[in-house]
């Protein structure tokens, strides 16, 4: 989730402008949460990368049986 379009139930303004304590707190944690090993990518890649390992644990288990 981002923080572009969210708006402050304490001050009514945009959260990504910061301008209270609820505000701040909320910026930091949404962007801390956004600092993950995935977070970069894509969801196309995403998609893409779960069918290759499906795909390549299918072909591992059809080889051996």
């Amino acid at each position: 989730m981002t923080y572009d379009r969210l708006v402050c139930a304490n001050c009514a303004a945009p959260v990504n402008e910061g301008r209270c304590p609820v505000c701040r707190a909320s910026r930091a944690r949404l962007q801390e949460q956004g600092q993950g090993p995935f977070a970069g990518l894509s969801p196309a890649l995403l998609v893409a990368l779960m069918v290759v390992l499906v795909g390549a644990l299918a072909l591992l288990a059809h080889q051996t049986v």
